[in-house]
């Protein structure tokens, strides 16, 4: 029999700085309130979405946990008689993934009490959110009596989905809890893998600094980091900021800063990732955005879950709000691999809020999420993989981290969305980046993995999608997108050689173009703009509004492009006819008007549309000509970028991109 050693996996935690904002997705302290299992709906249109608007619906009860009930990192005051659950995000136990991507097939649950009558209870949860009770103990003895017990836990019945948890229920006096989760493994698997942190910056050194220090907060994350790099990309830099000195002292000699032009986040991480390789000490490399705010904790568990994974596994971490920070942005994602676009699976809920609903309570959490790809704000990649596969792809921003998984996976390396490991970051649904310079990257980049990875001759939807889209932002009187969208379409059909070229300079040469546009030119100033006038008023009023159906939408979308050909209005070549908030300014209420100011999606400027028939010809011509040629040179391109996929991912291909600086890092050696 070979020998086994026994190895924590997961430890009960409470937040770092008792915020209340993020309590709930440590605790829950009110009762569970289950929805309803879609079965039960039934198939009807109505009742499917009366279902999911009750989904939204906060269950809270509004009973809070006071911070002072917080004893320390680890352990929690429970007042007297009161119960409170730990089926909550950080600290249920996601016994579906470890039962699907890990080695060990049961773990052990040790709840430490004190306080005479405490007792607690463990539950387990199915699939569809049903949750059963496995076992209860309870602290005997006079005052201040205390109880450690054992819960044995096996991960078998939890194939498609399931957690363990426990609630505790103080009993004539106050309870002090805390707990760990732990597993027999193989003694091979004893110790930890050690960990080169990846964070690319750019002009953000205050939070960059901050993020630095957060790694050397817990002793045993740091003990696992080899080193902290950081590829300063900017010109406000991180040695600069006054939380630096701090940062520095917490890692304790493990940072290091590369300084390098601005090669975006794929520039950035790859210089991490070819660090790490050709160092060849570090078992994973820790791709993490300089903008986050970290829970340490999510690191053990993500190193923990990647050394005890059946395969070299990439473990990837959630996504919360930073502005909301019980509210998570996508529990996992994937490529819809017809129209070659990442998405949530088609049962997981996004920018789901935990304090109104919690774990207890919402049933499509509880089914195990398989995903495709993890953004690299938090992405735990073995160092093997990176051997095997190659680095990522030099796209500057947009679909590197999601190519890289789909490519990881095609080689047998899969991604795990690991609950319990998890960063805060500004949500990207704040942003409206389709529009702005990184129209460019989405475009060209989307079609570069499609050509790379797509199962279907042409792409699938691609191209048609791609034609369907630059319309909408053409009769939008967003000029200067659609030009950058041709742009990537024309790179896209020049072939992967230049793609390591391209890196230090498309962004300026991308933002020289755009700025030729009205519609790129921002103000934050209102009196910038001229008064809004218009000689006759729309006469849809109050209405103007309002959404409207899918087929209004469709019909609109015949008949909107052939008013473009129509000659303005003349009053709309002095005045704008509208303003138009960023979150109405959708493509079926932009087309009907011939100028409008319309604001930013982060509402500190605003631009002036302005219709031009003569351009919208022109374009319109282009950007048909260039999806025509697309197409049908998608299978030679395809073959072409395939092939060269491993040529330019390989260290080999980006060490020369990296010369010009590492030549001077060398020189001043």
């Amino acid at each position: 029999m070979s020998q086994t050693v026994r190895r924590v996996l997961q430890r009960q935690i409470m937040p770092a700085d008792r915020d209340l904002d993020v309590l709930p997705l440590y605790v829950d302290p009110d009762p569970a309130v289950l929805d309803a299992d879609k079965y039960n709906v039934g198939g009807d249109k109505g009742a499917k979405e009366l279902n999911k608007a009750s989904l939204r619906q906060s269950v809270s009860s509004g009973t809070t946990v006071h911070p002072d009930q917080i004893v320390d990192r680890h352990a929690i005051r429970i007042e007297q008689g009161e119960r409170l659950s730990f089926g909550s995000y950080f600290n249920a136990f996601p016994a579906s993934y470890w039962r699907r991507w890990s080695i060990v097939d049961e773990v052990r649950l040790t709840v430490d009490l004190t306080g005479t009558g405490a007792s607690v209870t463990v539950y387990r949860s199915m699939a569809n959110g049903r949750s059963q009770r496995v076992d209860s103990r309870q602290v005997e003895g006079g005052d201040d009596a205390s109880g450690s017990f054992e819960f044995v836990l096996p991960l078998r019945p939890f194939a498609d989905g399931g957690w363990y948890w426990y609630d505790v229920t103080a009993g004539d006096q106050d309870a002090v809890v805390t707990a760990t989760w732990d597993a027999e493994v193989p003694a091979d698997r004893a110790e930890s893998g050690s960990v080169t942190v990846a964070i690319t910056t750019m002009n953000r050194p205050d939070f960059c600094a901050k993020l630095v220090g957060q790694l050397g907060e817990d002793p045993l994350v740091l003990s696992l980091l080899d080193e902290v790099l950081v590829m300063e990309q900017g010109t406000q830099k991180v040695v600069d900021s006054p939380e630096f000195p701090a940062a520095e002292k917490a890692v304790q000699g493990k940072l290091r800063i590369i300084e390098q032009g601005n090669l975006g986040g794929s520039g950035g991480y790859a210089r991490g990732q070819l660090e790490a390789v050709k160092a060849a000490v570090s078992t994973y490399v820790l791709c993490m955005d300089d903008d986050v705010v970290c829970e340490p904790e999510g690191i053990l568990r993500a190193v923990t879950f990647g050394d005890l994974a059946r395969r070299p596994t990439i473990v990837g971490g959630h996504m919360f709000s930073l502005y909301s920070r019980s509210r998570l942005h996508s529990f996992g994602e994937i490529i819809q691999s017809w129209r070659w676009w990442w998405m949530s699976p088609e049962h997981v809920l996004p920018e789901w809020d935990f304090a109104a609903r919690n774990l207890r309570s919402t049933r499509w959490l509880h089914r195990r999420v398989d995903v495709d790809f993890n953004g690299w704000f938090m992405c735990l990649i073995p160092r093997q993989v990176l051997e095997d596969v190659g680095l990522s792809l030099p796209l500057f921003i947009k679909w590197d981290d999601s190519e890289f998984g789909v490519r990881a996976k095609a080689a047998g390396y899969p991604t795990v969305t690991f609950p319990g490991a998890a960063v805060w970051h500004v949500p990207w649904t704040d942003k409206n980046d389709a529009l702005d310079w990184q129209a460019y990257f989405h475009q060209r980049n989307r079609m570069i993995a499609a050509l790379l990875h797509s199962p279907y001759p042409h792409g699938g939807r691609l191209i048609r999608e791609s034609l369907n889209h630059t319309i909408a932002h053409l009769v939008s009187m967003q000029y200067s997108t659609v030009e950058l969208r041709q742009l990537a379409m024309e790179d896209v059909l020049a072939g992967p050689d230049g793609l390591h070229a391209q890196l230090p300079t498309r962004l300026g040469e991308v933002n020289t173009l755009r700025k030729q546009y009205a519609d790129a030119q921002l103000n934050p100033d209102p009196d910038a703009f001229p008064p809004v006038r218009r000689a006759k008023p729309s006469r849809r009023g109050h209405s103007e509004l309002e959404v409207p159906s899918k087929r209004a939408q469709i019909i609109t979308a015949g008949l909107l492009p052939l008013r473009q050909l129509r000659k303005p209005r003349p009053l709309s070549r002095e005045f704008p006819e509208a303003e138009v908030a960023a979150m109405d300014a959708k493509w079926y209420r932009l087309a009907r008007h011939d100028s409008a100011i319309v604001s930013m999606p982060d509402q500190t400027s605003a631009a002036l549309y302005t219709r031009d028939p003569e351009l919208f010809r022109d374009l319109v011509k282009r950007i048909t000509d260039l999806h025509l040629k697309l197409y049908r040179r998608w299978p030679e391109l395809a073959a072409e970028y395939r092939s060269k996929l491993p040529e330019i991912t390989s260290p080999q291909a980006w060490e020369e991109t990296f010369r010009p600086w590492t030549d001077v890092e060398a020189a001043d050696d």
